[in-house]
């Protein structure tokens, strides 16, 4: 399959064909002879070849006019993994649309952060995923209106705004012209009972999914106060941008089978950040990773092979806040991951912001890089040099000199990253493999990754990894991660 925006009409059919799962939401077929559009997987009879066309975004098959299949629901799919794997303009400018960035700033705001005139970003995101950022962030718009119509019992005046229409007319045209039903229609074709007081949503992930390992390693690192962790279950604080809330995930394996699903159950403070919250937990779970061409990859190295059967569809943790992520990156260096935890969990306790939750030991929300900006490294319980660090970090964050929010180039994010004292190689990496969703770090100097090469044995050639090194990375560090905590190697920046 060539590049998203760049369709291969015949791999495409192919695909169709087969009813190829891995290609949901890579791409959409738009059947001419009735009008709709569908996942290539979607169990109807295949169309014949010459009525069918090939959209790169479901909203670009909006655009040319056809409707969604309400049999295969093809924009509950997860996004491409092309977006990170290739994190081109066009990928970063749909990272920052699935957050609601368009209904927030507006298509100016979009362009500023992306770093183009507003002009030139429509010209090309419209080549190259066949619609303009309004079309776009209307598509994701109508996909959060549609979660909540099935998934709350929520007055459907109060879903409209909660997914970000200006007004319940322009609710209701849209998702009449999308789904070919009202929205009153869509509420009593649910299933399911609703839920009350929460927003429970099933996020789509690519399988396989190992939830397990995921959750082990996001319980091993949990901060006490903003997140908690039990059997098959992980909670966290979100701070968000209309106000705060909460997530609660239950996580286990999915076998192999085409798209699968995490059950969420959000508690927000404002249900206009529904689609800021749900894409922000997705990066967490690495959602839109294909998991069976890294797993092809990497599971044909003779160093990894075995580690990669062992543990199918092993993803890279993300973040909700990539800011959150690189201050903890800096509170952890050269320190267990013990020791890491402790000293986060008392920045936390000491500058975080207080909130009620209605998950036991959730209690504050992770203090924004403006509160550490304005801090005397020499109060913070850590060595002189390591609270410079995060203070110097926390000011670039706070004043734009570095962005986390997968806006910018990846390159250009690092150089502003080494430029700041106290910030070396190992930490930019992790926190562009973290924060910034790259799928091809590797970390040669950390401790843990030299221990396991050394017991492997063998001739490692982390250059035979590419474009996976992330994920290969994390089959390294997984053999370290036992299901309860222990202490692990010191980290090197």
């Amino acid at each position: 399959m060539t590049p998203t925006g760049h369709l291969d009409t015949d791999a495409c059919y192919r695909a169709v064909r087969s009813r190829d799962r891995r290609f949901d939401g890579v791409f959409y077929t738009a059947v001419r002879t009735t009008g709709i559009y569908c996942r290539p997987s979607c169990p109807a009879r295949t169309p014949a070849a010459g009525n069918v066309s090939f959209h790169p975004t479901a909203a670009s098959a909006h655009a040319a006019g056809y409707r969604a299949c309400k049999r295969c629901l093809p924009d509950a799919t997860p996004g491409s993994p092309e977006w990170d794997v290739a994190a081109d303009v066009a990928g970063r400018a749909m990272r920052l649309i699935a957050d609601g960035l368009v209904d927030r700033e507006g298509v100016e705001g979009l362009a500023r952060r992306i770093g183009y005139t507003p002009r030139h970003l429509g010209r090309l995101l419209t080549q190259q995923l066949g619609a303009a950022p309004l079309a776009l962030a209307r598509a994701r718009r109508a996909q959060s209106a549609r979660a909540l119509i099935e998934a709350t019992d929520l007055p459907l005046t109060d879903v409209a705004f909660a997914a970000g229409f200006a007004s319940v007319r322009q609710f209701n045209e849209t998702m009449r012209e999308i789904y070919a039903a009202s929205p009153s229609e869509l509420r009593g074709r649910r299933t399911g009972a609703p839920s009350a007081g929460a927003v429970t949503m099933r996020l789509p992930v690519r399988t396989p999914f190992a939830g397990r390992r995921l959750l082990d390693f996001l319980a091993f690192h949990l901060v006490p106060g903003v997140e908690v962790a039990g059997p098959g279950w992980y909670a966290r604080t979100l701070a968000l941008p209309h106000g705060a809330g909460t997530v609660r995930l239950g996580l286990g394996d999915l076998a192999e089978g085409g798209t699968g699903f995490v059950t969420a159950e959000f508690h927000l403070d404002d249900l206009r950040d529904t689609a800021a919250a749900s894409e922000r937990v997705r990066r967490l779970l690495d959602a839109d990773c294909d998991p069976r061409a890294v797993d092809e990859h990497l599971g044909a190295d003779p160093l990894l092979g075995a580690l990669v059967r062992a543990t199918p569809g092993l993803r890279v943790p993300g973040q909700v806040d990539g800011d959150e992520t690189a201050i903890r990156t800096v509170i952890g260096q050269q320190v267990s991951v013990s020791g890491a935890r402790t000293v986060a969990g008392r920045v936390v306790a000491e500058h975080g912001t207080a909130v009620s939750t209605t998950v036991p030991g959730l209690t504050h929300l992770f203090p924004g890089a403006a509160t550490l900006a304005t801090l005397d490294p020499v109060t913070l319980p850590m060595p002189r040099a390591r609270g410079r660090a995060l203070v110097g970090l926390a000011a670039a964050l706070a004043d734009g000199r570095v962005l986390l929010d997968r806006g910018p180039d990846r390159d250009d994010v690092r150089r502003a990253l080494l430029e700041l004292p106290g910030i070396g190689p190992w930490t930019a990496d992790y926190v562009a493999m973290r924060a910034l969703g790259h799928p091809d770090v590797f970390l040669p100097t950390d401790l843990g990754v030299r221990r396991v090469l050394a017991d492997l044995g063998g001739s490692a050639d982390p250059v035979a990894w590419r474009p996976w090194r992330s994920y290969a990375l994390m089959h390294l560090w997984n053999t370290l991660m036992p299901d309860s905590a222990s202490p692990t190697p010191t980290e090197e920046n």
